[in-house]
């Protein structure tokens, strides 16, 4: 059995380990069929951030000048795990948690929280950042029973349920609050890609033009359009290998699969809940979304794995996102 970790999860001990790690440089074959180069040098670090793999590619002349940028975007990742992780007993989402509501929150954590009741709204509750009851009903209950091949009883997971909405989470300037006490937000379904996103946008606000972004979510830079990178999708039965090769250039990607968390042995129970049936089964074994943030491509992948195909086509035209999904067949069905 795995253990009970999503597959998102925020963790500042390791984020402080992958930023002793060295820089390094690096040459990569260019990707793109038009471009007249035939290799770049980039700047580039490898490690661990936000509980996961991380790394950052800049593409730039002056090699003390993007070490430097690389030390400024891991601490800026460090202070935005300040509010999104639910790690960090002392985090802004870990206060409001515990207490029901938080006074004053940080403009981050309104513009996640805003763009969380986007999606929210968009996939017809699909993605819920109020699911926390249910993580913890679910992981309660397979911590005394690992071998279950059943959900936890109804009861447990109506009592929880009465505690997920996120039309019950009210937030402004002033302050976040619940409607029921009980209540506890998760935003791993978003906070890797929002973070994702800042990253980029400091980059480039800094005179980058080129980058690869890969905070636990990826996020390309390309300023002249001129390159792109090819993005794998993992094999769901085999994770070291890969499905199949997309183009990234100025998108955000992100891969959401039940494999990735599992709550039993035999893996029938995952992390992608149905936050209005309550249930533990998504639908695919993985979807993967491109879509123009990472915030937004984070988002999406988490609702489509328990959406219809119809919802999934709908909601993905209104954030002019791409769909990749991989069926229980392992077959994958682009939409």
């Amino acid at each position: 059995m795995k253990p009970l970790n999503r597959r998102r999860f925020l963790s500042v001990s390791a984020l402080a380990a992958a930023a002793a790690l060295p820089l390094w440089f690096g040459r990569a074959a260019s990707r793109d069929e038009t471009a007249a180069a035939a290799d770049d040098a980039f700047v580039g670090w490898e490690g661990i951030a936000l509980g996961s793999g991380a790394s950052l590619r800049l593409y730039h002349e002056d090699r003390e000048f993007a070490q430097a940028l690389i030390r400024q975007a891991l601490a800026e990742t460090a202070r935005l795990e300040k509010i999104f992780s639910l790690y960090r007993d002392d985090s802004e989402i870990s206060r409001l948690n515990r207490a029901g509501h938080l006074a004053q929150p940080s403009t981050d954590l309104l513009a996640v929280l805003s763009r969380a009741r986007d999606i929210y709204r968009l996939t017809d509750g699909a993605f819920d950042p109020s699911i926390q009851p249910l993580w913890q009903t679910y992981a309660a209950y397979f911590r005394r029973h690992p071998e279950a091949d059943s959900p936890p009883p109804q009861a447990d997971i109506r009592k929880a349920l009465r505690l997920v909405g996120f039309d019950k989470v009210a937030f402004d300037s002033a302050g976040v609050r619940f409607a029921e006490p009980g209540m506890g937000l998760s935003l791993n379904g978003i906070a890797q890609g929002y973070i994702t996103d800042k990253i980029a946008a400091l980059l480039q606000k800094n005179g980058i033009r080129r980058a690869l972004v890969d905070m636990g979510e990826i996020r390309g830079l390309d300023m002249d359009k001129a390159h792109s990178w090819q993005v794998g999708i993992k094999n769901p039965q085999d994770e070291t290998a890969v499905l199949l090769s997309v183009p990234l250039q100025n998108e955000g990607f992100a891969t959401s699969g039940g494999y990735g968390t599992v709550f039993n042995a035999r893996g029938t129970f995952t992390h992608l809940f149905d936050p209005r049936t309550g249930g533990a089964q998504p639908r695919y074994r993985s979807i993967s979304v491109m879509a123009p943030s990472a915030a937004a491509a984070d988002a999406l992948a988490t609702a489509f794995a328990i959406m219809s195909r119809e919802a999934i086509l709908r909601a993905a035209a209104a954030e002019n996102a791409r769909v990749w999904l991989v069926d229980g067949d392992n077959r994958i069905e682009v939409l």
